[in-house]
C-alpha cells in the first residue's frame, strides 16, 4: 500500500453530496449508536476507544457533542490530553494514557491523544526523530495490546481540515462573541507551522499498524456523518446483547 499524502485528499464532501439528506441520515445513526452503546454497556464484555486528532479548529469538540449525543453517560467517557503535569512527566509518555483506556462495556473518546507526543513535540523539535520512531513503535504495541488482547476496538480519526478553513474558523473565535472563549493566541502560532504538522501527521498515519480514517472536515455535517457511520458499524459488528435473567449468553 502506498503512503497516504494528505495534500492529495480533499477536505470537502463529494460534489454530489446534499447537506439535508446527510443530516437526516446522521440523526438516525446517532440514535442507533445510542441503542447499541446501551446494550454494550449492559453486556460489559467489550469496549471501544475513539481517537480524535486534527489541527486546531478541526471540529473534535463538535464530533463529541454531536455523534455521542444519544449515548448513556454512564457508559462513555471523554478525555482531553493537555500539557503533561509534573507527575505525568515523571513517568513514560504512555503512563497517563493507559490509565484512561475504556473499561469493559464503555466507550472512551480521546480528544487529542498519545499522538500529541510525536506531533507537537516533533514539530517544535523537543524530541529527535529517533525518539519519534521509538515512540511510534511503542504506540503500535500499545494499540495492538488494546485491540487484540483486551477486546477494545480502536477507531482512529484524523479530521482533515484545510489550512484556509482553519484560518477562517480561528478568526471566528475573535469576531464572534459566543466563540471568543475558544480563542488562544498559541493556535495562530501553531498554524504557522502547518507544513511541518502535515509532515508529522503523515508520518504518524503511515507508520500506524491500526489504520486511520481520514475524515474530510471542512463541512461539519459531512464530518459528523462519516464518523457516525464508522462508529455505528463498529458497534453493529460487535453485536452486543442484553444479559438475561438466567445468566445465559443470549447469543
Amino acid at each position: 500500500m502506498s503512503d497516504i499524502k494528505l495534500s492529495e485528499i480533499s477536505s470537502l464532501p463529494p460534489k454530489d453530496s446534499f447537506k439535508k439528506e446527510f443530516n437526516h441520515e446522521t440523526r438516525h445513526l446517532i440514535k442507533k449508536i445510542g441503542h447499541l452503546q446501551h446494550k454494550m454497556y449492559a453486556e460489559g464484555k467489550k469496549s471501544i476507544l475513539v481517537i480524535l486528532q486534527g489541527m486546531d479548529a478541526s471540529g473534535k469538540d463538535g464530533v463529541v457533542k454531536t455523534v455521542f449525543s444519544e449515548t448513556n453517560p454512564s457508559g462513555i467517557d471523554i478525555t482531553a490530553f493537555k500539557k503533561p503535569t509534573e507527575e505525568e512527566m515523571a513517568h513514560d509518555f504512555l503512563w497517563r494514557v493507559h490509565q484512561k483506556v475504556p473499561r469493559k462495556g464503555n466507550i472512551m473518546v480521546f480528544n487529542r491523544s498519545h499522538y500529541e507526543d510525536i506531533l507537537i513535540q516533533r514539530v517544535n523539535e523537543w524530541i529527535t526523530m529517533s525518539r519519534v520512531e521509538q515512540r511510534m513503535s511503542s504506540i503500535n504495541a500499545f494499540e495492538n495490546l488494546l485491540q487484540y488482547d483486551s477486546d477494545t476496538v480502536v477507531l482512529k480519526f484524523y479530521l482533515h481540515l484545510s489550512h484556509e478553513k482553519q484560518q477562517k474558523k480561528l478568526q471566528e473565535r475573535i469576531d464572534n462573541p459566543e466563540k471568543q472563549w475558544k480563542h488562544n493566541d498559541s493556535d495562530w502560532e501553531e498554524s504557522k507551522k502547518w507544513d511541518a504538522y502535515m509532515e508529522a501527521y503523515e508520518y504518524a498515519i503511515n507508520a500506524s499498524e491500526i489504520p486511520w480514517h481520514i475524515i474530510p472536515a471542512d463541512k461539519q455535517w459531512y464530518r459528523n456523518y462519516l464518523i457516525a457511520t464508522i462508529v455505528y458499524e463498529a458497534l453493529h459488528k460487535l453485536d452486543p446483547q442484553l444479559p438475561t435473567l438466567d445468566g445465559n449468553d443470549p447469543k
